[in-house]
């Protein structure tokens, strides 16, 4: 069996939030993929709604198993794995439905061993979004490391539900969660792989919902001095980490910087604060549709659809440039070879406000994409720097147009491009 991607979802008494989880991934916009689901001998209706998903969609495999926690249930998985990459998730949680096809996507065109991606973290109603790398080139294993360093204790670095894995570098250097501790054995895999890693890079772009709330270690079920231990074993094996990864003079240069690693840990480190500045309510931190205009028929409507659909991807890309959708629609509108001479015909071709437009244009120009300029009517110029970004956006854009087109035959599709061509004709003749 031949799959791109293996999904691992460990689930224990999640009945509640499986459904949501599960429903995240199989409505992914990328389909080749394997999904275990993992029931870890829940005692609620878990077991039975893994094999209810199971009967419905035959790329999902469950397994049920006594229960002997999260390590050993995702071990299980990686056991009967086939996929190239290895994607985790919680089944409390779940994740935009372009998550998969941004992973894959972004460790293809680069190259790289490690995709690490920003997420939403959820508080009740309330969302905001965590990241840590702003770079956008691929990094090497010491920077990726030297970033890491900045942050040890990070969730951005410590989970594994937030990174795409390269499955023949687990198995060829026989990597595996640690079944016999309870707390950061999620780093401990992540410090294993990138020993063995070589090419990193960052995906800015929150593709996961994270909302579990956990504890500290001292409220758990141990004590005290068990939990310094614990600290104690996981600091040495960091410390490791760089001694034997790097150079002498790499890990003395930075000794200071490691051990900084035991202050934040200290301080209840790998635990997520409740909610992070800038939230925002859940259901706005993404253009989204009410679930009204989902119903009725129309040209109005269709056609909103369509914008909303395609305004979907086309944020994924203006996020990952920390653009807005506005930000995006206004460069896409420029790249058109029409002679704007007010702002007022660009702001009716871009579709936006007047005041909006303004603000794109600024925010734009501050930016360096795009320059005004220096003669008598309204003129902007597209600048070089702008061409990453319009690439990301034709990708987007090229999404959209295959979503609208799924399940179409070869011919099919060559039809209806013919269609709307004919179309375009029309329209283009009617209005002249």
């Amino acid at each position: 069996m031949s799959v791109k991607v293996s999904i691992i979802v460990p689930v224990y008494n999640s009945a509640k939030t499986l459904r949501r989880c599960a429903d995240s991934i199989l409505n992914q916009d990328f389909t080749d993929y394997e999904l275990f689901l993992v029931d870890d001998g829940s005692t609620d209706d878990s077991g039975a709604i893994c094999d209810e998903y199971a009967a419905l969609d035959n790329r999902v495999h469950v397994i049920h198993k006594n229960n002997s926690g999260v390590s050993d249930t995702r071990n299980t998985a990686l056991d009967l794995a086939h996929g190239k990459y290895i994607q985790f998730l919680d089944s409390d949680d779940w994740i935009t439905p372009d998550a998969t096809k941004l992973l894959v996507r972004t460790a293809e065109k680069n190259n790289c061993d490690l995709v690490i991606a920003d997420f939403y973290r959820v508080n009740g109603e309330r969302v905001s979004q965590k990241g840590d790398i702003d770079e956008d080139a691929v990094l090497s294993k010491e920077e990726f490391s030297h970033h890491m360093m900045e942050n040890p204790a990070d969730f951005y670095y410590g989970v594994i539900w937030n990174k795409l894995y390269r499955r023949d570098i687990i198995e060829k250097h026989e990597l595996r969660m640690n079944a016999q501790i309870n707390w950061c054995e999620d780093f401990m895999f992540n410090l294993e792989y990138i020993r063995y890693a070589e090419r990193f890079i960052a995906l800015k772009v929150p593709i996961y919902y994270y909302v579990k709330t956990k504890g500290s270690l001292v409220s758990q079920s141990v004590t005290i001095s068990n939990t310094v231990k614990m600290k104690l074993e996981i600091f040495e094996y960091y410390n490791n980490f760089y001694k034997h990864t790097f150079d002498e003079a790499y890990y003395e240069k930075n000794r200071l910087r490691i051990y900084h690693f035991l202050i934040d840990s200290a301080k209840d480190g790998f635990v997520m604060p409740s909610i992070l500045p800038g939230s925002k309510k859940l259901g706005s931190e993404r253009t989204s549709v009410s679930p009204q205009a989902l119903n009725g028929h129309g040209i109005f409507i269709d056609a909103y659809r369509s914008k909303m659909l395609l305004y979907r991807y086309l944020e994924s890309a203006a996020i990952k440039h920390d653009l807005t959708l506005n930000d995006a629609c206004l460069l896409l509108a420029l790249e058109n070879p029409i002679p704007f001479t007010t702002k007022k015909e660009l702001a009716n071709y871009a579709q936006l406000p007047l005041h909006i437009l303004s603000l794109s244009l600024s925010h734009l120009s501050m930016r360096g994409f795009i320059q005004p300029l220096p003669i008598q009517h309204f003129s902007v110029c597209l600048l070089e720097t702008a061409t990453p970004v319009l690439d990301d956006l034709k990708a987007a854009i090229n999404d959209f147009e295959c979503t609208c087109m799924r399940d179409f035959t070869k011919e099919e599709s060559c039809l209806y491009r013919q269609l709307s061509e004919r179309i375009h004709e029309n329209v283009l003749e009617s209005l002249r």
